[in-house]
């Protein structure tokens, strides 16, 4: 079979396949997680590592987490400051915590098993804002999720970014001095866009967004910390200079890079799903993966549930709703466990483990809610 025939069979197979299943309540991205895994169980002989399937799902979740950058709001996170702030103490107490049993229990060191605590505590934030319109939430549950999401999406993403560097002080400092080069440096190309570029190009903003959105992304992957933080702080950057270069982030731009993203992210699914090994679906692996689920679903929901109640936010079927709109975990536990894996922090039976407790948690709200997860493009609401 020629390559180009292969991805065009890929191709309709990521966009029509989970489609098919979705009326069964499956999450199209597990979809497309567990096609790749497949792909490279049964046909083994097959490259694991094409390079044109690696850039796609790099496009994908790059403009995933611009797009969630671009759904910031700091105004929103201000005024709803104080609730935010005891649930982001109550995220740090969780995480040290779970850091601290992964220590003691697993025999981890304290990078990797707070490394292992993220993976399991962090909910994914692009995936609940795009599918935010899908859930049924009322406008009072939707500014809490989505406000609690990238709170604790900002706090998860320095904790990863100190771990990952903290092996020597002398790498933290040249991760730190780069990171805070690439700050400085979105501004001034966006500002420079703004004034030599689009008042001449009308219809390019897109275009240039994705362009700086993908290349701080491949910065923070070179730093070793994925293209997650990157791509976050370029879409975070262009809504904090709306005032300056508005058409970056105003809401026909927020709808395209939904729609790329859209397109895009189902490779990325698909990539991880082939990098998993078969020592990780063993039957120790399906035990990890349930008993994480049992035990930690729960105590999660739960831990929102409360403080919802006793900050008098809500009632009670709002707030399992918002909790159940908060479980999904699946982008930093599929990042994170591969980073513990390639570490040889965790074996094989571990990261498998892993990869099933995101999977089910990220079926919780397709199960609970009105809708089914979903990661198709839809109008965006409430968005400016």
């Amino acid at each position: 079979m020629s390559r180009e025939l292969s991805y065009l069979l890929l191709i309709c197979g990521l966009m029509v396949i989970p489609g098919l299943l979705q009326r069964l309540r499956i999450p199209p991205p597990l979809t497309c997680f567990l096609i790749g895994m497949a792909l490279f169980l049964l046909f083994p002989g097959v490259h694991h590592h094409d390079d044109a399937v690696h850039l796609l799902a790099a496009l994908g979740i790059s403009t995933l987490f611009l797009y969630a950058g671009l759904e910031v709001d700091l105004s929103t996170l201000r005024s709803a400051v104080g609730p935010l702030s005891v649930y982001l103490l109550i995220r740090v107490g969780a995480v040290a915590v779970m850091a601290w049993l992964g220590a003691r229990y697993l025999d981890l060191g304290w990078q990797d098993a707070t490394l292992l605590a993220l993976a399991l505590l962090t909910s994914s934030t692009g995936f609940i804002i795009d599918s935010l319109d899908r859930f049924g939430l009322v406008p009072e549950e939707r500014f809490w999720v989505t406000n609690n999401a990238i709170s604790a999406e900002l706090l998860a993403l320095a904790i990863m970014f100190v771990v990952l560097k903290a092996t020597a002080p002398g790498q933290l400092a040249i991760a730190m001095l780069a990171l805070s080069l690439t700050l400085l440096a979105l501004p001034l190309a966006m500002l420079a866009m703004g004034r030599w570029i689009l008042p001449y190009a009308p219809g390019s903003a897109f275009a240039l967004l994705i362009m700086v959105g993908f290349a701080a992304a491949f910065v923070t992957d070179s730093l070793g910390v994925e293209y997650l933080l990157g791509a976050f702080l370029a879409g975070l950057v262009a809504r904090l200079l709306e005032g300056r270069v508005p058409t970056l982030a105003s809401p026909d731009n927020l709808h395209a890079v939904k729609l790329f993203s859209s397109f895009f992210l189902p490779f990325y699914f698909f990539a991880r799903g082939a990098t998993v090994p078969a020592d990780a679906l063993s039957l120790e692996a399906l035990g990890i993966g349930v008993a994480l689920t049992v035990v930690l679903v729960p105590l999660r929901g739960f831990a929102i549930w409360a403080k919802r109640r006793l900050m008098g936010l809500g009632d009670t079927r709002s707030s399992l709703r918002v909790a159940a709109a908060l479980t999904p975990t699946l982008i930093f536990t599929l990042v994170l466990a591969t980073i513990l894996r390639d570490r040889g922090a965790i074996p094989d039976e571990w990261f498998g483990g892993l990869l099933l407790y995101a999977g089910l948690n990220t079926m919780l709200p397709s199960l609970m809610l009105r809708t089914a997860f979903d990661v198709a493009p839809s109008p965006l609401k409430g968005s400016g």
